[in-house]
């Protein structure tokens, strides 16, 4: 039987995202760690961003007493060895393998599907949509026939889309599978129900556990670390007015719903925080997001860049970080770009390196956008059609096959030496064995290293991993045949279906890089720069909250969607401090998700030590005319007294820095200045032509030293175009 573990220890708060919150997690470290220590405290962090940085800080105060690292780690992570711990023999379902198999669950249901959903799956997005509610459904434990029995009625989308879960979940299970999503929920029942004695082995070396994050910290993550911490001293970490993921699924405020057990203590700033010196500039315009507080006396500054397209905000923002390298010497990792959401990651990273600024963030942007997956995809495709008996053989019995012939004009293109031969050397027993053959043969990691930038080919190594794991899980499934028809097929949906960016990770590259992050995942991080890109009313607060799947009028009344839908004015009250005109726009429902936007923000300033800088770009209006769309945000901190925002300005006097931006501009600046002067003629105007010479003249001193062929070609043809000689004279 199951125990009830209730919460019990000391919760101390910080008053808000202000200040580094690392110092004082390194602060409560040291104590516990000089009372127990280092080893026998373990430090559990709800998310895993961040951690590294805490680790850093948290192994130079263990140090001082001990020469073993302390003992840290993200909740996911130490619950996924706590079900190890009790099942060796269970392996966790990758990305990849979960859009196959909960794909054949849909396929094989015998549920009736609802008018709508047969309506949405039309949809590009609609896999992704769906996959994302049911991960969220599972990771609180949420089941159809638990909901049945309390007498709660599911709408008729989600009934059967929670019933599609429950299969899905009864079909791993039964091949000794976990979902990482479930993870947490399973760690949960064994711990409390203590089966075989797990929880005495898990617990036996712990005498405290310092809960850091604790404001992120849901039900079921509350109740894992009550029956984690049942023996030890339990010390929770957190910060007022900085929920983003709770509140997503939770409202109210973290110390309204920690029950009894836990006493609450608010952390004051010491002495060295609270001098000014120490404080950022926009340290009140941090405090003004997160809380709604008036700057009262304190003054904030912060930078503003506007533009007129999403790229010229790139252009901006790498033009001021390599000004901001000349003059105060400041390194590529000392910076941070933070975006909306993680999808923007990739264009941001390539607009970024583009011009010529050095990113540190790697990964798989997509699966379809991935050279080396594609040719291995070729490869496979080539492979079902040589498993049929050769597509020459039967060329005159059936349609041209455009697949095939364009996997082989892959091939050729990609392989130098590529012949029938190769194939068929690459042939073996096994489909994954074929692959690892062709991959070595044909010297394809070789090829990406020699021809690819380091980023590109870290990335597309990690993509042939991938690919090498799906045709592992091909053979030992019995889900999918164990064939090369079964991995096309496989692969095929999973290039279709990849998230984008779903497994990006961290790289140091060998120069240093620019950090290029979601912006709530630089909550625990700490950059002398940060740029906070897309600040406009459409992303911060935006108007799609929670899933595209379904209307947001449905969301209103589904009670039992896994995220807060059903809210009320008293619920954005008393989970929020909503600023002073920043609280009667919308419905409960709009207002509510929209201040979980506006602490993002907070969130990503509070990450910038010396500079923040706020980015945004016009926004067409439907006609000729286009405007600025700002955040709300944006103006709302604009408007308020003992806040400045500094423009940054933009214009054709502004100094070219690096030699990428001035080919950028001079190819730009012939055909755009002649517009410039036509406009000014049209108009009645006098165009003054100094700030175009000057500019010519700081692109000449650039460029003076070695000045390729082409481009000089290319920058004469410029100057024709511009004159109207569309075609050269020579």
């Amino acid at each position: 039987m199951s125990a009830d573990f209730p919460l019990e220890g000391t919760c101390k708060l910080r008053s808000g995202p202000s200040g580094d919150p690392v110092d004082s997690i390194a602060a409560e470290y040291a104590t516990l760690a000089d009372e127990y220590g280092p080893r026998n405290v373990l430090v559990l962090k709800r998310h895993p961003a961040g951690l590294e940085r805490i680790e850093e800080a948290l192994a130079d105060v263990a140090a001082t007493s001990s020469p073993r690292s302390p003992r840290i780690e993200s909740v996911p992570e130490h619950a996924s060895k706590v079900v190890e711990e009790f099942d060796p023999t269970l392996d966790r379902l990758e990305y990849e393998e979960r859009i196959e198999l909960i794909s054949l669950v849909i396929d094989g249901t015998s549920r009736d599907v609802p008018a709508y959903i047969e309506r949405a799956s039309a949809h590009e997005s609609f896999v992704r949509d769906v996959g994302q509610l049911l991960l969220e459904a599972t990771r609180q434990g949420i089941r159809l026939d638990d909901l049945e029995r309390a007498d709660e009625t599911p709408h008729d989308c989600l009934a059967f889309l929670y019933a599609i879960n429950d299969r899905f979940h009864e079909e791993i299970a039964s091949r000794d599978y976990v979902e990482r999503a479930d993870v947490i929920p399973r760690a949960v029942e064994l711990l409390e129900a203590d089966a075989d004695g797990l929880r005495a082995r898990v617990t036996d070396s712990i005498d405290a556990v310092l809960a850091v994050e604790f404001e992120e910290y849901r039900r079921l993550d509350r109740r894992y670390l009550a029956a984690l911490s049942a023996d030890a001293d339990l010390v929770c970490l957190g910060e007022r007015h900085a929920s983003v993921d709770r509140t997503r699924v939770e409202r109210g405020r973290i110390g309204d719903v920690v029950g009894a057990g836990l006493e609450i203590q608010t952390l004051e700033e010491t002495a060295e925080g609270s001098r000014s010196e120490d404080q950022a500039p926009h340290d009140a315009l941090t405090r003004f997001l997160a809380t709604g507080e008036s700057p009262a006396g304190r003054s904030g500054r912060a930078k503003r860049i506007r533009t007129r397209t999403a790229r010229d905000q790139f252009r901006a923002v790498a033009t001021e970080i390599r000004s901001l390298r000349e003059r105060h010497g400041w390194r590529y990792d000392q910076f941070a770009v933070a975006v909306p959401r993680i999808e923007r990651v990739p264009e941001t990273r390539r607009s970024l390196r583009e011009a010529g600024v050095p990113t540190a963030t790697i990964g798989t942007p997509s699966l379809a956008e991935d050279p080396a997956v594609n040719e291995l995809f070729a490869f496979v495709t080539v492979q079902c059609d040589r498993d049929r008996g050769g597509a020459e053989a039967d060329r005159r019995e059936r349609h041209r096959d455009d697949d095939h012939d364009a996997a082989l004009e892959r091939l050729r293109a990609r392989v130098d030496d590529f012949s029938p031969a190769l194939l068929e050397a690459c042939s073996g027993a096994g489909v994954s064995r074929s692959l690892a053959r062709w991959i070595l043969e044909t010297d394809l990691k070789g090829r990406i290293g020699a021809t690819e930038e380091w980023v590109d080919a870290r990335e597309q190594y990690e993509g042939v991993r991938r690919v090498l794991e799906i045709a592992r899980f091909v053979e030992e499934t019995d889900l999918v045949g164990p064939d090369w028809q079964g991995l096309r097929r496989m692969l095929r949906r999973t290039i279709r279906y990849d998230a984008p960016y779903v497994h990006t990770v961290e790289a140091r590259s060998p120069t240093g890089g620019v950090a290029v992050r979601p912006i709530e995942d630089l909550k625990y991080d700490s950059r002398a720069a940060v740029f906070v890109l897309d600040l406009i009313d459409e992303t911060y607060p935006g108007e799609q909250f929670l899933t595209q799947l379904f209307p947001t009028a449905w969301l209103h009344e589904m009670s039992t969607y896994p995220a807060v839908t059903d809210l009320s004015p008293a619920d954005v009250e008393s989970t929020f401090a909503p600023a002073s005109g920043d609280d009667g726009v919308g419905t409960p429902f709009e207002r509510y998700h929209a201040q979980r936007s506006r602490r993002r923000l907070a969130l990503g300033s509070r990450a910038a030590r010396s500079v923040l800088y706020c980015c945004s770009y016009e926004r067409g209006s439907g006609g000729l005319r286009r405007t600025y769309d700002e955040s709300r945000y944006l103006t709302l901190i604009d408007s308020t007294s003992g806040i400045e925002l500094e423009d940054v300005t933009d214009d054709a006097t502004a100094a070219v820095r690096g030699a990428s931006t001035a080919v950028e501009t001079i190819l730009a600046q012939p055909r755009g200045e002649l517009e410039r002067v036509l406009r000014e003629a049209s108009t009645g105007g006098e165009a003054d032509l100094g700030a175009t010479e000057a500019l010519f003249c700081e692109i000449a001193l650039v460029l003076e030293d070695d000045v390729d062929p082409d481009l000089a070609a290319a920058i004469r043809s410029q100057f024709e175009f511009a004159a109207g000689e569309v075609i050269s004279d020579e």
